[in-house]
């Protein structure tokens, strides 16, 4: 199973959590001195803790992930192939002596593979120059696609104009929406995501070293990205996963994010500090295995009497330290459910609540198909709800 819990998809339960699991954590978030920052945990889909999520800030190296996003889906959908051979234009001679580069030559053939690792290991703006040529056709068109891609995955304060995050007024996004992007790529990708934890990479007998110090400091953590400009400071996302305790083979993922640092230093320590507050004052429990029935309820006009429902994924919810014994699910049934039915059909939701405050909600399916009854069963059934609901 992917570890990783798509964020859009739990994005309403994860707003509606981030102020009552701050509030209600027994330790308070550590002191951060990123102008905006954000804590959340990938494997149940929610926000710990947050610092201006939704202020505009100028991307820089950030925005390569959106690059890289469309990068994975035209590797995904054999539209490229890693050993393909590109000869780079001349816009690569663009890229300034001050910028982050791969080394790349206009005219010199480069293989995709390396192309993609010298944008993700090096951050080169030169590599992701060529890739967006090779992918949008122009740099132009590329920013297009970037800007439709965001709207698709919900990025409500984001917007490109240029591949690789150089500032410009139109250059924005927020940390909410890295966050979005940044769940988006770890579980749609997960045959490309590792290359986020390689170290190092060579090329045109370069070899150069990944800017995300925590690599190198913690063996949990195994990506994201940093960024870099004058304007937008230091800037860095990290994932960590560790292993998840009573729930064998399964690890944890926790996502920190911490923009507009005054140093390098000071972006790791954030970072850092903000990945070991998620793991030593919240737990993340299981609720439910993925195809475990939680009720039978009556359904009507069916060749069955009776429906398995349950969730068709594991869900987990994430709570401070100490709550773990006190959640509680209510299920809520869509009453009267009629046939037929499709196995996978929504036919509900259990709402986790703890202390009395809700933290998480999960569609609640159908484990089964039920087809409908024959016509005397139809008939039947139809007579007792039309008494049932007098």
């Amino acid at each position: 199973m992917n570890i990783s819990t798509a964020f859009s998809r739990v994005a309403c339960v994860a707003t509606l959590v981030a102020v009552s699991l701050t509030a209600q954590a027994q330790v308070p978030p550590p002191p951060m001195s990123a102008k905006a920052w954000l804590i959340s945990d990938l494997t149940s889909g929610q926000i710990l803790a947050q610092g201006n999520p939704d202020k505009r800030i100028p991307p820089a190296s950030l925005a390569k992930l959106m690059t890289s996003y469309l990068v994975f889906e035209a590797l995904k959908n054999k539209s490229i192939s890693m050993t393909q051979t590109v000869r780079p234009s001349e816009s690569v001679r663009s890229v300034g002596a001050d910028e982050s580069r791969t080394f790349i030559e206009a005219g010199k053939p480069v293989s995709v593979h390396d192309l993609v690792y010298g944008m993700i290991v090096q951050s080169g703006n030169d590599a992701t120059i060529a890739l967006a040529e090779l992918i949008g056709g122009s740099q132009a068109n590329f920013v297009n696609m970037m800007n439709h891609e965001a709207k698709r995955l919900g990025l409500k304060n984001t917007h490109y104009v240029n591949v690789d995050g150089l500032p410009d007024p139109q250059n924005y996004t927020t940390v909410a929406d890295l966050a979005i992007l940044s769940a988006r790529l770890i579980e749609d990708f997960p045959e490309y995501y590792p290359i986020y934890a390689v170290k190092s990479f060579t090329y045109n007998h370069i070899r150069q070293w990944n800017r995300n110090r925590l690599l190198f400091l913690d063996p949990t953590v195994d990506g994201l990205k940093t960024g870099h400009t004058e304007e937008a400071g230091y800037c860095l996302i990290a994932s960590a996963h560790r292993p998840m305790p009573n729930v064998p083979g399964v690890d944890r993922r926790v996502l920190a994010i911490a923009v507009g640092n005054t140093t390098e230093r000071a972006r790791v320590q954030d970072t850092l500090s903000a990945l070991n507050y998620a793991y030593q004052s919240f737990d993340t429990l299981r609720v439910y295995g993925a195809g475990q029935a939680i009720a039978q309820p009556r359904i009507w006009k069916g060749r069955a009497n009776t429906v398995a429902i349950g969730v068709d994924k594991d869900t987990f919810v994430t709570l401070p330290k100490g709550l773990g014994d006190k959640i509680k699910p209510v299920l809520e049934v869509r009453a009267p459910l009629i046939a037929p039915l499709a196995k996978g059909a929504v036919v509900g939701t259990v709402n986790i609540t703890a202390d009395g405050k809700q933290v998480a909600s999960f569609p609640v399916v159908a484990l089964q198909d039920v087809p409908q009854a024959g016509i005397l069963g139809r008939a039947w059934d139809a007579l007792r709800l039309k008494f049932l609901k007098k």
